[in-house]
């Protein structure tokens, strides 16, 4: 027998957790802790603490394996929290065999960033130059699954100061950078200073699938221009956004015109120049620019083609979860502005259906009252259609809403018909049952609980009972 205990510390933290509990005449009656709230995700900043793992147990009879989701389960994305919900695959023999999370996304701030830095003779002050590195440092959120910095100095050479994954927090970076001294040289060799960034920097340490931002600041012309293009050029191919920072101090000092540099940083830049181009009077402004770099770079944040990105955030994925033939499928009253959704984990991967599948019998202008579909998960099998989904949204319209329905691996969901609530606030939906009767393998009843529904004067509950085939 397998209990929840959602509340169960496991170190500092209420995590939550599961213990078995054998049964049978040898059994003493003692349970013992999985400890599946210590299993963690790898590169991500997550915050275990209260997110209520064992809430929601489902077994699999055709493998004795079982799954226990967390639907509080948070991580860290710049200074947000997002609550996706988080569940544990558990094979027969107890042992975690998988995570599944398929609200999680990578967040905005997950970025590989290479400040390339101009140590040449004609950078004066160089501590101005130090403040400025050490400020920007400080707006970014460096961590676990956001973002890595690596900084290289280049004069006539080019010095590697730290790697990517050589730090993993601010205090860490800004300790190291406060320590980076001016290696000097005669030329401004700016085409080996990003060409060196490009092949080498974003190659240690590098994670896949992040986005990859490169930092150029430079007080003048490089003597290496004719290999410009070419830098800039790969840089394209492999993908990296470049900020440039024009710093005029030596030109002002010594009344030289600089359109020509100019010019060159403005090449240097991404495009467009109002968003990746910066220039600043002396070495000393550099300090005024480190608000507006700091939002343009976080402004990289990126929505996917499907709209979902921004909708998944606080899913509470794992509210409830049912297996099916090939996968499993997962509630996330959370998602779309607490809509709701149904989520499924397949080996292939997770399937995340478009807000837009639900309009149907989700209309937008009801969005403000939260659904809550995914409360309650489960199956049917219909003579005629096979295995059908069945999802619960208790307080759709105030009353509750059960739809029927399928989905398909790509994503694509068909409402196939719904069921309405009579009665404002009896949370009908919020529990639904499949019958079988006659044991024939096709389910006979579906069961949709309202247990707050009122009548003579009680709040007594009422459970309809409908006929499947009438149904579907």
């Amino acid at each position: 027998l397998l209990v929840g205990a959602p509340y169960e510390t496991n170190g500092h933290h209420q995590t939550g957790d599961v213990y078995k509990c054998p049964l049978g005449k040898r059994s003493n009656g003692s349970c013992s802790k999985l400890n599946l709230g210590r299993i963690s995700l790898t590169n991500v900043a997550e915050r275990k603490d209260k997110m209520r793992l064992g809430m929601t147990l489902t077994t699999n009879p055709k493998d004795n394996s079982f799954v226990v989701c967390g639907p509080l389960w948070s991580y860290e994305c710049g200074s947000s929290y997002y609550s996706t919900g988080i569940c544990s695959r558990v094979n027969a023999s107890f042992k975690f065999s998988k995570t599944i999370a398929p609200a999680f996304q990578r967040c905005e701030t997950y970025m590989d960033i290479v400040i390339v830095l101009d140590g040449s003779n004609s950078i004066y002050p160089w501590t101005e130059v130090q403040a400025f590195l050490i400020n920007i440092l400080q707006k970014f959120y460096i961590g676990p699954g956001q973002i890595q910095v690596g900084v290289v100095q280049y004069g006539e050479k080019v010095v590697h100061e730290f790697h990517l994954n050589d730090y993993k927090s601010v205090e860490e970076v800004v300790k190291r950078a406060s320590n980076i001294h001016q290696r000097g040289g005669e030329e401004t060799n700016t085409a080996l200073g990003i060409n060196v960034a490009r092949s080498e920097a974003f190659k240690r340490g590098a994670r896949r699938g992040a986005k990859k931002v490169m930092i150029v600041i430079t007080d003048g012309e490089s003597h290496d221009s004719p290999d410009l293009q070419q830098a800039i050029e790969d840089s394209e191919k492999d993908g990296i956004t470049r900020y440039a920072i024009a710093v005029l101090g030596y030109y002002n000092r010594r009344g030289i015109n600089p359109e020509a540099f100019l010019n060159e940083i403005k090449y240097i830049a991404s495009d467009p120049d109002d968003k990746h181009f910066f220039k600043v009077t002396d070495e000393s402004a550099l300090k005024d620019i480190v608000d507006a770099l700091g939002d343009r770079i976080f402004s990289l944040e990126g929505t996917s083609k499907n709209g979902t990105a921004f909708g998944l955030q606080m899913s509470q994925a794992g509210f409830s979860s049912h297996f099916v033939e090939d996968g499993i499928l997962v509630g996330a009253p959370g998602a779309y502005d607490w809509n709701g959704a149904v989520l499924k984990e397949t080996r292939q991967g997770k399937v995340v259906p478009p807000k837009s599948s639900y309009s149907q019998e989700f209309p937008e202008e009801l969005k403000n009252h939260g659904a809550y579909l995914g409360y309650t998960v489960t199956s049917v099998v219909s003579a005629r259609n096979g295995r059908l989904y069945v999802a619960g949204a208790p307080r759709f319209n105030h009353t509750g809403k059960v739809i029927i329905f399928t989905l398909k691996n790509t994503g694509n969901l068909t409402i196939l018909h719904s069921l309405k609530g009579q009665q404002i606030g009896s949370y009908y939906g919020s529990e639904i049952s499949p019958v079988d009767i006659d044991g024939d393998g096709v389910t006979d009843n579906l069961l949709v609980a309202a247990p707050m529904f009122f009548s003579g004067g009680w709040e007594k509950g009422k459970v309809y009972i409908y006929r499947v085939t009438e149904l579907v």
